[in-house]
C-alpha cells in the first residue's frame, strides 16, 4: 500500500509538472495586466501603452493598460508587488517607483529590490538644464562661480517634492559644489511660465519639456545632462563638456514582474519587448526619448546601482515624503 501511495504521489507530481511546462509554452493564455502607476498622460503612460500595443500583436493575446494612480507611483506599484507572479500582472517601473521611492518614503508598502524582477529597461531620456533668456550668466562656468561667490543668489524652480526634476537639480547642486535658492512648484508647468516671465532663473527638466521653449527663444539652454549630447539639440554640450563632471542623468523605463514570476515567462517577455523595439524606436523619438536595449544580464546590476546612487543622494539631501 506504501508503495501504491508513493508511486501514486510521484505521478501526480510528474502530471503537475507537466501542466505547468504546457502552461508557461503557452504563455500568455489570457490577457495580461499592465500596471501603470500613474493616471493617463506622461512617460509611465506611453511606455505602457506602447508596450501593450506591440506585445498583444506579436503574442496573439490581450495586454491592457490598467491606469493605477496614487501617491505619486506608489499606490500602483504596491498593488502590482502583491499580484500573483504568474507573469499575468507586470508594472512600468521607473526612477521614481523603483529608486527614488525607498528613500522618500520612512515607510513604502513595497520593496523594489526584493519584490520585483527586471522584464526589460526599454526607454530612456536626458534632462536639460534651462536658464530664463536673459540670465547674465551666459554659460555653465559662469553660473557655478556666480553661485560659489553667492550662495542662495541663484533660483531653482523644483517641480514638487521627490520629483525627478527636483532631485535632478540636487545632483546637479551635489556635482558642482553649489547651493540655489530652491522655489517648490506643483508641477513642470506653473515652474516654465515663472521661468519664461523671468522671475526665476534656472529649471531642470526633461529635453521633450524644455527644448522647445529654447528653440523659440523664450529661454535659454545651458547644458543636457545625458553622457553624450542629445540628437534632439546637437548643439548643446553635456554637463562634462560644460565644465561640470561626474553628472551623467538618464531617466529609463521599462517593465517588472512581481518576484518569483515563472522564468520561462520573463525569457518570453523579454524575447517579444526586444523583438518589438525597432518598430517602437520612431515613437520612442517622438516622445522625446529613445528606445534603449539594455542586455539581460545587465539589468540587475545597473538597477542596483541607480538604486544605490539615488538612495544616497535622497538622504543626503534630506529629502522626504512623509
Amino acid at each position: 500500500m506504501n508503495r501504491f501511495r508513493q508511486l501514486f504521489a510521484l505521478l501526480a507530481l510528474l502530471v503537475s509538472g507537466i501542466a505547468a511546462a504546457h502552461a508557461q509554452s503557452g504563455y500568455p493564455d489570457r490577457p495580461v495586466k499592465i500596471i501603470v502607476p500613474i493616471g493617463p498622460g506622461g512617460s509611465y503612460d506611453l511606455i505602457g501603452r506602447h508596450l501593450a500595443d506591440a506585445l498583444s500583436k506579436r503574442m496573439g493575446q490581450a495586454f491592457v493598460v490598467e491606469n493605477k494612480p496614487g501617491a505619486g507611483t506608489v499606490v500602483g506599484t504596491q498593488a502590482a508587488s502583491q499580484s500573483a507572479p504568474d507573469g499575468y500582472t507586470l508594472v512600468v517601473g521607473g526612477l521614481s517607483n523603483m529608486a527614488f521611492n525607498s528613500a522618500l518614503y520612512s515607510k513604502l508598502g513595497y520593496d523594489p529590490r526584493k519584490d520585483f524582477v527586471p522584464v526589460a529597461l526599454v526607454y530612456k531620456f536626458g534632462y536639460v538644464m534651462v536658464g530664463r533668456k536673459d540670465l547674465p550668466h551666459g554659460k555653465l562656468q559662469d553660473i557655478v562661480a556666480a553661485a560659489k561667490a553667492n550662495p542662495g543668489s541663484i533660483s531653482v524652480a523644483t517641480a514638487g517634492v521627490g520629483t525627478g526634476q527636483q532631485l535632478v537639480a540636487a545632483a546637479f547642486m551635489k556635482a558642482a559644489g553649489v547651493k540655489f535658492q530652491e522655489i517648490p512648484y506643483k508641477g513642470s508647468p506653473p515652474a516654465f511660465t515663472d521661468l519664461l516671465a523671468g522671475r526665476i532663473d534656472l529649471f531642470f527638466d526633461s529635453i521633450a519639456a524644455g527644448l522647445p521653449y529654447v528653440q523659440s527663444g523664450q529661454a535659454r539652454g545651458i547644458a543636457v545632462l545625458s553622457s553624450k549630447r542629445s540628437p534632439l539639440a546637437p548643439d548643446m554640450p553635456t554637463m562634462s563638456e560644460a565644465g561640470v563632471s561626474g553628472l551623467d542623468v538618464d531617466s529609463w523605463l521599462g517593465i517588472f514582474a512581481p518576484a518569483k514570476t515563472p522564468p520561462e515567462a520573463i525569457a518570453k517577455l523579454r524575447r517579444e519587448i526586444r523583438a518589438s523595439l525597432p518598430e517602437l524606436k520612431e515613437r520612442f523619438e517622438k516622445s522625446g526619448g529613445e528606445a534603449w536595449d539594455l542586455p539581460d544580464d545587465k539589468l540587475d546590476a545597473f538597477i542596483a546601482s541607480e538604486y544605490d546612487n539615488w538612495t544616497k543622494l535622497i538622504r543626503e539631501a534630506g529629502i522626504k515624503l512623509d
